[in-house]
C-alpha cells in the first residue's frame, strides 16, 4: 500500500508545475522550444491578465509581457500624473508641452516671414531710388536732355497725370498691388513717371544744390530708419495725428501759393520735411511689425515700398526747397 501511494504521488508531482520558476513548465508532450523559435502571435495572457494557469502548449512570453500571475506594470508619463521617462531620478527635465512647441514654431516662422518681407521691401526701394537718382543726374548734367525737357512742358503734365492714376490704382485696388507681375509693372511705371517729375523739377536748381539735398536726404532717412528700428516709442498709433498734420500742411501750402514769400516758403518746407520725417518713422514701424501696435501684412510689400519711396521723395523735395529758398 505504501509503495502504491508513493508511485501515485510521484506521477502527480511529475506533471505538476515547477514552483521554483516564475513560469510553469511546458507540457511534456509538447516538443521542446528551440532557440530562436518564434513566439505565437496571440497573447498568452488573455485580458485583463488572467491568473488562471495556461493550458497545454504554453510557451514562455516574450520580453515585456508580465509573468504569469503578476499585474501589468503601471503606466508612465505626465498624462498619468507621473514624470515623463526622460525626467530622471528626481523628476527634473520635464518634456515641454507640444502646444508650446507649436507656438514657438509659429513665432519663428512669423519672424522669418517678416524678415524676408523687410528685405524684399528695401530691395524694391533701393531699385526705385537708383532709377530716380539716375534720371536726376541725367537731367542735371546732360544739357541737351535738360533743354529738350524745358521745351516740351507737356511731358511734365502727362507724367503728373500718370502718377495720379497709377497711385490711385495701387492704393485702392488690392489685386493690382498684390498680383504679380502686374504689381511690379505698375510700380515700375509709377517710379519712372515720378522720377521724371522730380528730375524736371530738380533741373531748375543748380547741380551743387541738388547734390547737397541728396546727401542731406540720405543722411536724414538713414538716421530716421535706425531710430525707427531701435526706439521703444510706438508711432503706429499716430495715424490720425499724422493725417491731421498733412491736412494742415495742405492748407498751409495753399496759403503759401496765394501769398508767396521767402519766409513763407521756408516755414512751409520745414513743416513738410518734419511731417514726412514722422511719416517715414511711421511707415517703417508699420513694416517692422512685432512689438508695435499695428503692422502691415507681408503680402503688401509693393504698398510698403511705395509708402517709403514717397516719404523719401517728399523729404528730398522739401529739403531742396529749403536750400533753394535760403540761397535765393
Amino acid at each position: 500500500m505504501h509503495r502504491i501511494m508513493e508511485t501515485q504521488f510521484y506521477e502527480i508531482m511529475k506533471h505538476a508545475p515547477d514552483k521554483s520558476s516564475p513560469y510553469p513548465q511546458q507540457n511534456p508532450g509538447y516538443p521542446p522550444v528551440q532557440e530562436g523559435y518564434p513566439y505565437p502571435q496571440q497573447n498568452p495572457y488573455p485580458p485583463p491578465y488572467s491568473t488562471d494557469p495556461p493550458g497545454p502548449g504554453f510557451i514562455h512570453p516574450p520580453p515585456g509581457v508580465p509573468p504569469y500571475g503578476q499585474p501589468p506594470p503601471p503606466p508612465v508619463g505626465p498624462e498619468f500624473g507621473g514624470a515623463p521617462p526622460s525626467a530622471g531620478m528626481y523628476g527634473s527635465g520635464y518634456a515641454e508641452d507640444p502646444l508650446q512647441d507649436e507656438v514657438k514654431g509659429f513665432e519663428f516662422n512669423d519672424k522669418t516671414i517678416r524678415n524676408g518681407f523687410i528685405r524684399k521691401v528695401y530691395s524694391i526701394l533701393m531699385c526705385q531710388l537708383l532709377i530716380t537718382l539716375g534720371m536726376i543726374t541725367l537731367f542735371l548734367y546732360h544739357k541737351p536732355t535738360q533743354q529738350w525737357v524745358r521745351q516740351h512742358t507737356e511731358l511734365f503734365w502727362i507724367a503728373f497725370a500718370v502718377t495720379i492714376v497709377l497711385i490711385i490704382c495701387m492704393a485702392c485696388c488690392t489685386n493690382v498691388r498684390r498680383k504679380a507681375p502686374m504689381n511690379f509693372i505698375f510700380l515700375f511705371l509709377f517710379t519712372v513717371a515720378e522720377a521724371f517729375l522730380l528730375a524736371t523739377a530738380a533741373s531748375t536748381y543748380k547741380s551743387e544744390e541738388v547734390m547737397l539735398a541728396v546727401g542731406i536726404t540720405a543722411a536724414v532717412c538713414l538716421g530716421l530708419t535706425i531710430f525707427a528700428f531701435q526706439t521703444k516709442i510706438d508711432f503706429t498709433g499716430l495715424s490720425s495725428v499724422l493725417f491731421v498734420a498733412i491736412l494742415i500742411l495742405l492748407i498751409f501750402g495753399i496759403i503759401a501759393m496765394i501769398w508767396p514769400g521767402r519766409t513763407m516758403t521756408l516755414v512751409y518746407a520745414s513743416l513738410g520735411a518734419l511731417i514726412f520725417s514722422l511719416y517715414l518713422i511711421y511707415d517703417t514701424q508699420m513694416m517692422i511689425g512685432g512689438k508695435h501696435k499695428y503692422s502691415i501684412s507681408p503680402e503688401e510689400y509693393i504698398f510698403a515700398a511705395l509708402s517709403l519711396y514717397l516719404d523719401v521723395i517728399n523729404i528730398f523735395i522739401y529739403i531742396l526747397t529749403i536750400i533753394g529758398a535760403s540761397r535765393d
